[in-house]
């Protein structure tokens, strides 16, 4: 069928704002726990609720989480490790007290409250069998001023008397308990690094009475990231380290410690949140292992004695949160051209079968737009590197006298990463006739310590320039509009965005989602885990107070001449609401084209199905109005200030 040709942006496309949100989900957390799996939903369509869900060894999948409860850790407010289970007995920490719960075998309609503190929050969960226990982070808000992070027990024999089994260290992750429960494992950090700058692993014994004995440390320290650390089924302790200057996988033998695979490959993750996994022990000779080279996630077994790597030849891009045991293994796998899906291995490897999808909207193969990896030039003589996604749609094409407009998308962190996965809201855009570049700027993981590291002291500056080199390079190469560029992105991206559209000349327009304008009040006013990183960032505050201002969108408004549209959550305690009112107000009385719509009740992230729906249309609402196209179908219509008539 000959397609027809239609200005960009104005395309019908199959895929809405809907089936993004309303009618998708998000996978988290995965447990298993003899031949039963259990994950962790996150559902928009029920206003963001997170639900632990349960497939049984005869296949037969059942909601968990009783109806007034919803499953999610605050601790460092991204949480992360918000249940486990334990014979069939369920432990998890409740969105609204933030306290946890136990949900009794055989009793999935009724849960009570094992823990009492107001104050507290609790994340990372394990399962002590051995002294009746369980063990995890404790993230104490009873000072705002100074929170603090311990390694805690909560008693199960009656009484769920909490005892602070470590404490004195800024923060605390991975509690990992050998299969004896007699030895504990555990990191530590301390400001100003992140625990994928510096951080350390720390190996105790359990005493009878269940608290722990002296500490000694097994890996990590300065400027070395360690990384899930993990007991085989024989009692030896694994971990994840960067010593090498890329993320690869330890063993401890006799104290002495040997690298399985020296690779320039990443088998590690930036610790965002708690109980991220890459890797796990199908038997005790073998690993079940995902890695990630330049940008590419590849999974592999690893044959443990004689460090042989033998990859697996399954179609996924991106993969995580790995669980094995018993010669399985359970993750979350996305393609090029599918929703992520909850996937499992048995027995030999060799094939796998999908537990369940994320969504049931997939687009059809002639409507999705495939990723192109690309690498382009930019400052300090380096390369950046993304995913180029042309414009495609199974009805319309791009005319013959038009070049496609960019929308150049910034991920967060700053130290995380975008991959080659399936993504609709990339699809959203590329079916409507856009086309996208997804940028892992310098800072993004996957190409090794040394360009993760290769942000420090320059935020604000070197991945903006990442982002601006790379839409000048499709521009220069008449794969894009020149005049037609845009950029969005949320959190730490946003910030990208704003300062893109503040000291360059070069997009016409952008979208910022809780994304951050004025650095000094971020510096004065954020939470703990990331209260000190901008002193690795830009510089210690208010020493380098200067470079905080400097660097601050909201303080060179006078520099701007794009129209930006602002999305905000009313509950952001990671970005408050005042970072995007103080940009909205500049701009509106500068005179320039705005938008800011602020979500009642939403924290860092949309998780309302509404919101989502709301957000998405209005960016492509704000597009339309100021790149001049008209939208095929009706979408969410947000208020602009200052519009050209």
């Amino acid at each position: 069928m000959r397609k027809k040709t239609a200005p960009c942006g104005s395309w019908c496309s199959p895929l809405s704002a809907y089936d993004l949100a309303a009618a998708a989900i998000s996978f988290g957390d995965i447990v298993l726990d003899g031949e039963d799996i259990y994950w962790n939903e996150s559902r928009p369509s029920e206003d963001g609720r997170s639900v632990i869900v349960c497939q049984r060894a005869n296949g037969e999948i059942h909601d968990m989480t009783p109806a007034a409860f919803s499953v999610r850790s605050r601790v460092h407010e991204y949480g992360g490790g918000a249940f486990t289970v334990a014979e069939g007995n369920i432990y998890f920490v409740n969105n609204q007290d933030q306290q946890v719960y136990k949900q009794e075998k055989g009793q999935p309609a009724q849960a009570r409250i094992i823990t009492a503190k107001k104050n507290c929050r609790y994340a990372d969960l394990q399962y002590d069998k051995k002294h009746k226990q369980l063990i995890c982070i404790e993230e104490d808000h009873a000072n705002e001023k100074e929170v603090m992070n311990r390694l805690v027990a909560i008693s199960l024999s009656g009484d769920f008397k909490v005892s602070v089994l470590a404490s004195g260290r800024d923060f605390y992750a991975s509690p990992a308990l050998n299969p004896g429960c007699d030895q504990l494992a555990w990191l530590s950090w301390d400001h100003p690094d992140m625990p994928w700058e510096s951080s350390k692993l720390w190996c105790a014994g359990l005493l009878e009475n269940g608290s722990i004995g002296k500490p000694r440390l097994v890996a990590g320290g300065e400027n070395v990231s360690v990384f899930q650390p993990q007991w085989s089924p024989t009692g030896e302790l694994f971990f994840v380290s960067d010593q090498s200057g890329w993320w690869n996988l330890y063993r401890e033998i006799d104290k002495e410690l040997k690298c399985l695979v020296p690779a320039e490959a990443e088998f590690g993750l930036p610790q965002w949140v708690f109980a991220m996994s890459t890797y796990g022990f199908l038997d005790s000779g073998s690993i079940i292992c995902c890695f990630n080279k330049l940008g590419t996630w590849h999974l592999a077994v690893l044959n443990i004695e004689n460090g042989k790597l033998r990859e697996l030849e399954f179609p996924f891009v991106s993969l995580s949160g790995i669980r094995a045991q018993q010669g399985r293994a359970v993750f979350i796998g996305s393609t090029s051209k599918n929703v992520p899906e909850l996937i499992k291995i048995d027995g030999d490897v060799k094939k796998y079968r999908v537990v369940k999808k994320s969504s049931n909207n997939d687009l059809p193969e002639a409507w999705i737009s495939l990723p192109e990896k690309i690498s382009f030039a930019t400052g300090e003589n380096s390369q950046a590197h993304g995913f180029f996604y042309k414009p495609v749609n199974g009805e319309f094409s791009v005319a013959d006298d038009e070049l496609p407009p960019l929308l150049v998308k910034c991920h967060g962190g700053p130290t995380a990463a975008t991959s080659a996965a399936y993504n609709q809201k990339i699809q959203y855009w590329t079916s409507r006739g856009f086309a996208v570049l997804d940028v892992n700027y310098r800072g993004s993981t996957g190409y090794g310590r040394e360009y993760r590291q290769s942000l420090a002291g320059l935020w604000g500056l070197a991945e903006v320039e990442d982002c601006v080199r790379g839409a000048e390079y499709l521009a220069d190469m008449k794969r894009v509009d020149v005049n037609r560029l845009a950029i969005s992105g949320s959190s730490a991206g946003g910030y990208t965005v704003l300062c893109a559209l503040t000291f360059y000349d070069v997009f016409k327009t952008g979208a910022s989602l809780y994304g951050i304008s004025e650095l000094e009040a971020l510096a004065k006013d954020t939470h703990k885990f990331e209260s000190r990183y901008m002193d690795k960032l830009v510089g210690p505050y208010p020493a380098e107070k200067k470079e905080y201002f400097n660097r601050s969108p909201v303080n060179f408004t006078g520099k701007l001449s794009s129209a930006i549209a602002f999305f905000q959550g009313s509950d952001d305690k990671v970005v408050p609401p005042d970072q995007a009112e103080m940009m909205v107000n500049a701009l509106d009385k500068k005179g320039l084209a705005v938008a800011y719509e602020l979500y009642d009740g939403e924290q860092h992230g949309f998780r309302k199905a509404s919101n989502i729906i709301r957000a998405l249309e209005g960016e492509l609402y704000f597009y339309a109005k100021i790149l001049g196209f008209d939208i095929c179908g009706e979408v969410h219509k947000i208020e602009i200030r200052n519009l050209p008539q």
